[in-house]
């Protein structure tokens, strides 16, 4: 027997508050990404938050002493790009389960999705609010 109309309202109301409250969830996790890498021979450490804000660099040994500001410089950089990699690929990993299939979260996290990432042609909609909208499955 096919829900009547209250019925397949409040089941939109439950998706939607199940949605909510795994959005409020993955927010806070995302908030609580950090990752931290250490150079080859160990001259720095950086550590960067979500977005690849850096939170923290130290040296760990006297190792950085031996180095030109120029050579210190492209150290810092490139251990900042391999801390900044590993929290871009933690906040893809925790925003996958959310999107709908066929979207990348890895292109969502660095930027680098297109348009129909974010707005397709045609509007994603669940099955049932194509229903009601009498729009059957066809149209997706």
């Amino acid at each position: 027997m096919p829900m009547n109309f209250n019925e397949r309202i409040e089941s939109l109301f439950e998706e939607y508050q199940r949605q909510r409250n795994s959005l409020t969830e993955m927010q806070q996790r995302m908030k609580e990404l950090s990752a931290t890498a250490t150079s080859p021979r160990r001259e720095v450490s950086v550590t960067v938050g979500q977005n690849g804000v850096l939170t923290d660099v130290k040296f760990p040994s006297g190792a950085h002493k031996r180095l030109t500001p120029a050579d210190l410089t492209d150290l810092i950089m490139a251990t900042y790009a391999e801390a900044k990699e590993s929290v871009m690929a933690q906040a893809a990993t925790v925003l996958a389960p959310m999107l709908p299939d066929g979207m990348d979260a890895n292109a969502l996290v660095r930027g680098t999705a297109g348009t129909d990432a974010y707005l397709p042609a045609e509007p994603r909609m669940a099955t049932s609010v194509r229903e009601i909208l009498g729009m059957g499955r066809a149209a997706q």
